[in-house]
C-alpha cells in the first residue's frame, strides 16, 4: 500500500472520532409535525450522507415504519421525543438489519418502555446507549488500525506495485467486510433465539390455525402479518 493510500485510510479511521451523533439534549422537548421531524434529521445527520442527494428520512419512510409497527402512531399528527429516539435507532439499524428483524427488537422495546409503562423510559435508554457508543469509538479506532496493519502485511510476495497496492486494499476491505458479516450473524442469532422465541405462537394456537397458516403462509409476529419492505425506503419521495 503506497503512502498516499495509507494516509487516506488513516485519515478515514481518524475521522471516526468526529462522527456526529444526535445527542440526547439535541432532541426537542416539544412534539413535532412530520415536516419538522424530517428537517431535524436532515440537519443533525447530514454528515453521515454518502452522497449529498441521499435522503436520510422521508415522509414515506416514517409512514412505512408506522405501518410495520416499528413506530407507534403519532398523536394528532405529532411525534413525541420518544418517537425521535426510535427513529434514530431505526436509522442505524436499517443499514444492517431487515425490517422484520428491527420489528422483533422494537416490539418488546416499545411494549415495555414506550409511554409511562415503566420507571425506565426511552430517553434513559437512549442516553445509556449513547454513552456506550461514545466509549466504543476509541476501541473501534484502534481495531481498525490493527486491521489496516494486517492488510499491509498481506501479498508481500507480489512484485508489481500496482497489483500489490490493489490487493492490499482489497485485503483490507475483505477484513472489514468479514468483521461486519460475523457481527451481523451474531445479531441475527440473538434475534432468532432470544427475541423471536418469546413471540412464537403456542402449539395449541399453531394447531388451531394450522390450516389458515398453510393457506396464507406469511410470516407473523403476535398474529400480525409482517409486510416485507426490503427496499421500501428507497421507493420513498423519489417521484
Amino acid at each position: 500500500m503506497d503512502i498516499s493510500k495509507e494516509e487516506f485510510i488513516s485519515s478515514l479511521i481518524d475521522d471516526l472520532k468526529n462522527v456526529k451523533y444526535i445527542m440526547p439534549d439535541d432532541i426537542p422537548n416539544i412534539d413535532l409535525y412530520m415536516d419538522q421531524v424530517t428537517t431535524f434529521m436532515d440537519k443533525h445527520l447530514k454528515s453521515s450522507k454518502r452522497y449529498s442527494e441521499d435522503k436520510l428520512l422521508t415522509k414515506t419512510m416514517i409512514n412505512n415504519y408506522t405501518k410495520n409497527e416499528l413506530l407507534p402512531p403519532p398523536d394528532k399528527k405529532k411525534y413525541t421525543k420518544e418517537h425521535m429516539f426510535l427513529l434514530i435507532f431505526i436509522y442505524y439499524f436499517k443499514n444492517i438489519m431487515s425490517i422484520s428483524d428491527i420489528q422483533s427488537i422494537f416490539n418488546p422495546l416499545t411494549e415495555r418502555y414506550y409511554g409511562d409503562k415503566s420507571d425506565i423510559g426511552l430517553e434513559e435508554i437512549y442516553e445509556e446507549i449513547f454513552r456506550l457508543e461514545k466509549e466504543q469509538t476509541e476501541a473501534l479506532t484502534k481495531d481498525m488500525i490493527r486491521k489496516m496493519t494486517k492488510a499491509k502485511g498481506s501479498f508481500e510476495f507480489v512484485k508489481d506495485k500496482d497489483d500489490s497496492d490493489f490487493l492490499t486494499m482489497f485485503s483490507f476491505i475483505c477484513i472489514l467486510s468479514f468483521d461486519v458479516y460475523m457481527r451481523k450473524h451474531v445479531i441475527e442469532q440473538i434475534i432468532d433465539n432470544s427475541l423471536k422465541s418469546g413471540m412464537e405462537p403456542s402449539k395449541k394456537e399453531t394447531s388451531a390455525n394450522g390450516k389458515e397458516a398453510k393457506e396464507n403462509p406469511k410470516k407473523t409476529v403476535n398474529g400480525e402479518n409482517i409486510k416485507k419492505n426490503k427496499n421500501n425506503d428507497q421507493k420513498s419521495d423519489s417521484k
